[in-house]
């Protein structure tokens, strides 16, 4: 969360009613009427990626990203403004042994003067779902990022404000008399924050089908935290639990095996959960945005420790303990 990853969003203006379904096929209902609704819902709302079912009628909310860059496509798709790296992922991964566990990927679409990524809209299958976004690997920066601001040191009062928003005593006595921080020791303060250096994931945000979302999670770090939050997000049921962690033991095996995982630093992706009230469980691997191929002949074994010039992300370090984590709840 696809889950990219802000807080939540508003729902369909009050006293609207229900929302309008796409274009039917040609011989259902008049096509006039269907397209004036259609055309009248793209214009009215903008939808995170992988979050929505446009098939059907889900309240909108956005676990985590950045808003605005998303709408609506059509038929079910969902268009997310074109980032050059992640389309490039997604056409790598279509002939990987990943391919069934990210989002299909329908190409490029023009929108209003902008360019937009096609891709899968993944709630198309639930009824009623619930969603959970997690945060993989160590750190969501990548080691450019942290040299690049290194290059040009400027304290940030904005990111000043947020660590104090989250603690009051996170700021040195500099830091609080400059009334601002640097970026590259705001970004490395906030991973420790939570289970993202302890565990090597994070959870980002949770939706429930009641509509609930709690995105209250930076300081959830240690593993009896997250495994509650786990088992409250499945509100206790032991079967939907257990077909998560197969689904998680299958994209670990993909992974092993994946020609593209193992030259790629992998960061700032999210392992997204859904499951509703049947059973289904599923989960799928999004956010690609900064996901970068390695220099030739490098490769990563996404286990070892990160040390700056590594390049290593703990991608599957933190897979292991999140199935770990999974498989010791179900033995209580």
């Amino acid at each position: 969360m696809r889950l990219d990853a802000g807080a939540g969003a508003p729902l369909p203006p009050a006293g609207q009613g229900p929302l309008p379904s796409p274009p039917r096929a040609s011989g259902e209902e008049t096509g006039g009427e269907q397209n004036k609704s259609w055309r009248k819902l793209k214009n009215m709302v903008h939808w995170p990626p992988c979050l929505v079912s446009f098939r059907k009628r889900y309240p909108w909310v956005q676990l985590a990203g950045h808003a605005g860059n998303f709408k609506a496509g059509e038929f079910g798709r969902i268009l997310k403004k074109c980032c050059p790296s992640e389309q490039r992922c997604l056409e790598r991964l279509e002939c990987d042994t990943l391919q069934p566990y990210v989002p299909a990927y329908y190409g490029l679409a023009e929108h209003e003067g902008e360019t937009y990524i096609q891709m899968e809209d993944l709630l198309a299958a639930f009824d009623a779902p619930s969603v959970m976004d997690c945060k993989m690997g160590v750190r969501t920066y990548l080691e450019e990022e942290l040299e690049k601001a290194r290059e040009q040191p400027c304290p940030r009062r904005d990111m000043y404000e947020k660590m104090v928003a989250v603690d009051p005593a996170a700021p040195t006595p500099e830091e609080h008399a400059q009334l601002g921080v640097l970026k590259p020791r705001y970004m490395q303060w906030r991973e420790t924050l939570s289970s993202t250096t302890t565990l090597g994931f994070r959870i980002e945000g949770i939706k429930k089908a009641d509509g609930t979302c709690d995105t209250s999670f930076k300081k959830t770090r240690q593993p009896e935290q997250v495994a509650q939050a786990f088992w409250d997000f499945v509100e206790g049921d032991r079967s939907v639990l257990k077909s998560y962690l197969g689904r998680l033991e299958e994209v670990r095996a993909a992974l092993e095996q994946s020609e593209f995982f193992k030259a790629h630093e992998v960061v700032g992706s999210s392992l997204l959960f859904i499951h509703d009230r049947t059973g289904l469980a599923r989960v799928w691997m999004i956010d690609f945005g900064k996901t970068v191929p390695l220099p030739a002949r490098q490769t990563l074994t996404h286990r070892l420790p990160w040390v700056e010039g590594n390049r290593e992300d703990g991608y599957l370090w933190g897979l292991d303990n999140l199935i770990a984590l999974l498989e010791s709840r179900l033995e209580e």
